[in-house]
């Protein structure tokens, strides 16, 4: 009976950090902040486990995780550029 309270406790867990995601566009980083969790648990949760729990909400959080991923290196740009101004380039 403990292991399936166990179980119960983590699919919870696992649905709660999914809903966050969703509702708030919310990244790998910012989701493991919120849920004093590592990023690799989260990343798991929501790449693996997530799929056999709730397929179309790991359908609504992939393509969530797809986007912050893709939009990671022009967001990683920006912040280089803005540092850039105000300096003199020679």
């Amino acid at each position: 009976m403990i292991g399936t309270a166990k179980q119960e406790y983590i699919e919870n867990r696992i649905i709660e950090e999914a809903r966050y995601i969703i509702a708030n566009k919310s990244t790998v980083r910012k989701t493991a902040d919120q849920f004093k969790l590592g990023k690799s648990t989260i990343h798991e949760d929501m790449s693996y486990k997530l799929k056999k729990i709730n397929y179309n909400m790991y359908l609504e959080v992939k393509e969530i995780l797809d986007f912050n991923l893709a939009d990671r290196c022009y967001r990683k740009g920006r912040k280089y550029l803005e540092s850039l101004q105000g300096k003199q380039i020679c």
